[in-house]
């Protein structure tokens, strides 16, 4: 298990934000240091907390990226996240090359213990967390969420849900792109086997097999074009937290890609949607 740091830098002070870059969490031996970016709004004392965890199919990505269509944002989605008044930590994990499930989810949640335990340090409320993830780190979001019963809610964007059922909604929804069933595939990648092969290691690492009446309020958003991963994965987590009869709100965007690809107005909408779900469940 990742060991936490004990260490906080000294914040750079720019445009209203104070920013912590490159803070190691926690180091793993072995590994290379685990690292967060904080943006926290400089004239609000104490704001709630944002913790993003970045797509790339658990084998590329980093906590710079909220994702390809806000590359080019002035201001960026962070900076736009502390203007709201909400500070917003984004983590860097172990990819699949580096090793196994489930040592993303390891990861992400010692990030979230650093910053409790330096939330006094760097002038956060960590009382008030909302887990933000896209893609891979929506499928870590939603694990992580439904494992710390601290969390406030949960934004999943297109996040795989069911690593046991994705060859089949890959071939429901017509989905040629990647192929699941591969030995390379990036599930295959993640668990160090196919879903087909080691089964129960692959139910254990999808947010469906976790669910509990206690979950917290998830917002799932899903492209109905989806080529990477199919919208009956969020879906799925959707039926399963409505049955367990925890709060879930499903939005499917007709026509959206994976990562809103081509659709700058559908990446505006999701993160204006987004912003607002956590800060009504953030209190700001």
């Amino acid at each position: 298990m990742p060991a936490s740091s004990t260490e906080v830098p000294e914040a750079v002070h720019a445009g209203g934000v104070a920013l912590w870059r490159a803070v190691e969490y926690a180091t793993v031996p072995g590994y290379r240091p685990l690292l967060l970016d904080l943006h926290r709004p400089a004239d609000a004392p104490a704001p709630p907390l944002v913790v993003f965890l970045h797509g790339g199919g658990w084998r590329a990505g980093s906590r710079a990226s909220f994702g390809p269509m806000y590359r080019g944002w002035q201001p960026s989605p962070f900076a736009r996240l502390a203007a709201a008044g909400i500070a917003v930590a984004s983590l860097d994990y172990r990819l699949s090359g580096e090793a196994l499930f489930p040592a993303p989810l390891d990861d992400v949640a010692a990030g979230l213990r650093w910053l409790r335990e330096h939330a006094d340090d760097v002038d956060v409320d960590a009382s008030r967390i909302v887990l933000w993830g896209e893609s891979a780190g929506g499928h870590l979001a939603a694990l992580l969420g439904l494992a710390d019963p601290d969390v406030r809610a949960v934004v999943d964007w297109y996040g795989p849900a069911d690593l046991t059922t994705l060859v089949e909604d890959a071939a429901a929804g017509g989905i040629s792109a990647v192929d699941p069933a591969a030995p390379d595939s990036r599930e295959a990648l993640l668990l160090g086997a196919t879903a087909a092969a080691e089964p129960d290691r692959a139910w254990r690492a999808s947010p469906v097999a976790h669910v509990h009446p206690a979950a917290p309020p998830f917002l799932l958003r899903h492209g109905t074009a989806d080529v990477l991963v199919p919208a009956r994965q969020s879906q799925r987590l959707a039926a399963a937290l409505e049955s367990a009869g925890a709060p879930v709100q499903l939005d499917l965007v007709p026509g959206a890609d994976h990562l809103w690809r081509g659709s700058p107005a559908a990446a505006t909408e999701a993160f204006d949607d987004a912003l607002a779900f956590a800060g009504e469940h953030l209190g700001v």
